[in-house]
């Protein structure tokens, strides 16, 4: 299979075509100059995307991705010659300051951002606490970020660099959900995640609503493990934490993450 077959096989539009070749030309600049090769910063649905695409590929090994963090969610690809073992440090710690408490949100930030000229990939996860917010931005635009960004919106900014082991993470809110479930099929799994009836999740599946993963699954009866992530789109995201034993009446008891 040629290169165009295999993107045409792997992307369902013409963006995702667009990023799987870039990913791709990045993984023949390593293998060609024997060089590390980045991606910019990737979501999750562009890392499926690219785990799809190495697999596809037959590659299996000589990459990993990094954002800044161990649970960063957006994240770069590095492909690594032979002589290379960690990804180059090309990652950056900014710290926005601000006087008014709770004043800004991650849109507030990412906003200005991508005000002035930056695309998403240049910019990783927006980390926001009630004074600060800590930034993982590449380390091509960070001077221009320190010396240029000066404010969001109307609020006045104090940038400044910091390390990485410095990073301010705020915790996740999330809402623990206890319950059974007829088996780990995907439909009783959004319905149980989700508060909702079967026939709706299994329609929200059906109109491509739902990814497992980050990959949108069709199928009402495709399996769910633990540790799966299940995206609903206008509902949020939730994490099969565990699986536990069954009940008499032959149901599973599983315990779900909501994230809120």
């Amino acid at each position: 299979m040629d290169k165009r077959e295999l993107l045409n096989r792997i992307a369902s539009s013409e963006d995702e075509r667009l990023l799987a070749g870039r990913i791709w030309d990045k993984w023949e600049q390593c293998q060609r100059r024997h060089v590390p090769a980045v991606t910019g910063f990737l979501s999750p649905q562009e890392q499926a995307l690219a785990r799809r695409l190495l697999h596809a590929m037959g590659v299996s090994s000589g990459y990993l991705f990094w954002g800044g963090y161990d649970g960063a969610e957006r994240r770069q690809l590095h492909f690594l010659p032979d002589w290379q073992e960690e990804a180059e440090d090309t990652v950056r710690l900014l710290r926005c300051s601000f006087y008014e408490a709770d004043a800004l949100t991650h849109r507030d930030f990412l906003g200005s951002l991508m005000g002035l000229g930056l695309t998403r990939e240049k910019i990783g996860d927006i980390l926001v606490t009630e004074h600060s917010a800590d930034i993982l931005v590449g380390s091509s635009v960070s001077d221009f970020l320190l010396a240029d960004w000066t404010a969001a919106g109307r609020i006045r900014l104090r940038v400044t660099p910091q390390d990485l082991h410095c990073l301010h993470i705020p915790r996740q809110q999330t809402k623990e959900i206890c319950d059974t479930v007829p088996s780990l099929r995907l439909d009783c799994m959004v319905a149980a995640g989700f508060s909702t009836s079967r026939v709706k999740a299994a329609q929200a599946i059906a109109t491509g609503r739902v990814q497992v993963n980050w990959t949108t699954c069709q199928k009402s009866d495709a399996a769910v493990s633990e540790g799966d992530v299940l995206s609903v789109r206008g509902l949020g995201k939730c994490r099969l934490e565990r699986v536990g034993n069954v009940t008499k009446k032959g149901r599973v008891w599983v315990t779900l993450q909501r994230y809120i």
